[in-house]
């Protein structure tokens, strides 16, 4: 008879191998609930990487396309020097004018319009300034050089002008979510400085 109680009492679990095997199931549970959500938040920073960088594209190749057709100055654009292929202005906040191909002063600047925002702004003509940048990107620096002095008449060099834009992304609440973006080209004009 004692035989039989030892061999009913080794069939059971005792309660610190219970709470050993709960543990250890609770600690995978949690590692891999960790890394599901960590995932989670690296998809959304690519993603909304992903979009400031198709935004800030789109608004330096609409840039890039102005500023490459440009054409010299005859004195008609407000400020403009003749025979000037482009002219910096409002220095502070780094912006450029210029003729665009269908003979209207263009301009590209940097603006606070709303919200306290920074966004790079493009002028054309006489209609009014309109945004080039979405309302959730903060363009924290936006410069324009001209490298090797060509935007005059006066030196035998094609005119280059270089764009360097640094802006933030500003679509979440996280601060860790607001990913920074430094993109910067040269242009050349189409047209031969003859």
């Amino acid at each position: 008879m004692e035989n039989k109680i030892k061999k009913i009492n080794k069939k059971g679990y005792t309660l610190i191998e219970i709470l050993v095997g709960i543990s250890i199931f609770m600690i995978l549970i949690a590692a891999s609930t960790e890394f599901f959500v960590s995932s989670l938040e690296m998809q959304q920073e690519a993603l909304i990487s992903q979009r400031l960088l198709d935004n800030v594209s789109y608004s330096f190749e609409y840039m890039s396309r102005a500023l490459r057709m440009a054409q010299k100055s005859d004195g008609s654009c407000s400020g403009m020097a003749a025979d000037a292929n482009y002219e910096k202005t409002l220095t502070e906040n780094g912006g450029i004018r210029f003729v665009n191909y269908k003979g209207d002063c263009q301009e590209f600047y940097l603006s606070w319009p709303s919200n306290n925002v920074k966004s790079l702004m493009v002028k054309i003509g006489t209609d009014p300034a309109l945004p080039i940048t979405p309302e959730y990107l903060n363009v924290v620096s936006f410069n324009v050089s001209d490298e090797n002095g060509s935007w005059d008449d006066k030196d035998s060099y094609q005119p280059r002008v270089t764009i360097f834009l640094e802006g933030k992304g500003l679509k979440s609440n996280k601060p860790e979510l607001h990913p920074i973006i430094k993109i910067q080209t040269t242009i050349s004009q189409r047209n031969l400085d003859i």
